[in-house]
């Protein structure tokens, strides 16, 4: 009798363990049923191009709360784990792995071409879903099954560029880029390479040693000297803004400034000089304020309520990036990343950015927003000039 009891016990506690280790237990990366959705973000809050992290952080957050508020994905809530890479590669190896130590499988960014680049690689051999949705490098998609993206590439900016300079009229472009930034080289190289199809000449290369120079004085001169009419350069706001637009202006440059959506975030904050030096400075974007969808004007508004400004195209994207990968998540029923990925890849999506699928290489198919400043009293402010397609 007494054996008896204590068989009893010890299957009873075999099946208690069993129980604990099924509920515990691997399941390919599922949560369980108490738990929520975890997704990581990646992106610089802090450093030279925090405007852009900020807004990418912003609307993750932002469609957090709306999923949120609807239920969650199948009852459970979202989940943001935030990181800071700085803008720096370094650091943003360093996050990417913090966030696979901890689990995290499905991840939103990083912000900047570099430093997505230098994670790319990482995403791959962990088998970690990274959706960024700012980084237009044309690499970026193509080293890597496990990474997508909610914008357009640098190969269609320029060519969107050549293309609008062309058609109204430009026919001698200088050229101005950073050698050592994926990001700009790589604009550079598509505009350089379109130039010729569009009837431009390329009259003058110019090369700076970093994104963060703030003297291009012997670049402006020597584009002013070249009989440049308009000018493709390759940079973020806060290089263009208070320093390459203003000195080239100064050296004698009159025309046209074309620039890529780093150029987004000029306006309000980089205006230096004279008001009348923002005049005919164009660039390259993933969407305007001024479109009258009601997604967009939706989003506008729930941003503005929320943060107090105007939303830029980064913060655009990032929300589009975050419910992408949201609608991966419900289409998948789990965060496990190859039921993710097989989600994503060919996904139609309709957001604030556009209607668009992704190609083959994860990468949107979609039409470019052409925006202008312009000299507005005593300040300069922007506006929509057309889609470029």
């Amino acid at each position: 009798m007494k054996t008896k009891k204590i068989l009893t016990l010890v299957l009873a506690m075999v099946m208690i363990m069993s129980l604990a280790l099924t509920g515990c237990g691997g399941g390919g990366g599922e949560e369980p049923a108490d738990e929520g959705y975890k997704v990581g973000v990646i992106a610089p809050l802090t450093g030279s191009v925090s405007v852009y992290g900020i807004a990418v952080k912003n609307a993750a957050e932002m469609a957090k709360e709306e999923i949120n508020a609807a239920g969650g994905i199948d009852g459970k809530m979202v989940e943001l784990v935030i990181m800071d890479d700085k803008g720096d590669s370094t650091e943003g190896v360093s996050a990417f792995n913090k966030l696979v130590s901890d689990g995290i499988t499905v991840v939103l960014g990083p912000v900047t071409s570099g430093v997505t680049s230098a994670v790319t690689s990482i995403a791959n051999s962990e088998g970690v879903v990274m959706l960024t949705p700012t980084s237009t490098a044309d690499t970026i998609t193509t080293e890597s099954d496990y990474v997508f993206r909610s914008c357009f590439k640098d190969s269609y900016q320029g060519i969107m560029g050549a293309k609008f300079l062309s058609e109204n009229g430009y026919t001698k472009a200088a050229v101005l880029y950073c050698a050592g930034d994926t990001y700009s080289k790589g604009l550079r190289d598509s505009f350089v390479a379109a130039a010729p199809d569009f009837g431009i000449e390329v009259v003058v290369d110019e090369a700076s040693s970093s994104m963060d120079d703030t003297d291009f004085t012997t670049q402006a001169t020597k584009i002013a000297a070249a009989g440049a009419d308009s000018l493709f350069a390759a940079y973020y706001y806060n290089a263009a803004g208070p320093y390459i637009i203003p000195q080239t202006r100064a050296a004698g440059f009159t025309g046209a400034v074309m620039g890529p959506d780093g150029f987004d975030g000029i306006v309000p904050d980089y205006i230096t000089g004279t008001m009348a030096d923002y005049n005919n400075v164009f660039f390259t974007n993933h969407y305007s304020t001024e479109d009258e969808k009601e997604i967009v004007q939706s989003f506008i508004a729930n941003y503005q309520a929320a943060y107090g400004e105007m939303p830029n195209a980064l913060a655009a994207l990032g929300y589009d990036g975050a419910n992408m990968l949201f609608k991966a998540i419900t289409e998948a029923g789990t965060t496990e990343a190859a039921a993710v990925k097989a989600a994503l890849d060919g996904m139609e999506f309709d957001g604030v950015t556009g209607t668009f699928v992704l190609d083959e290489t994860g990468t949107p198919e979609k039409s470019v927003a052409i925006i202008e400043l312009y000299e507005d009293g005593d300040s300069v402010s922007q506006k929509f000039n057309k889609t470029q397609n």
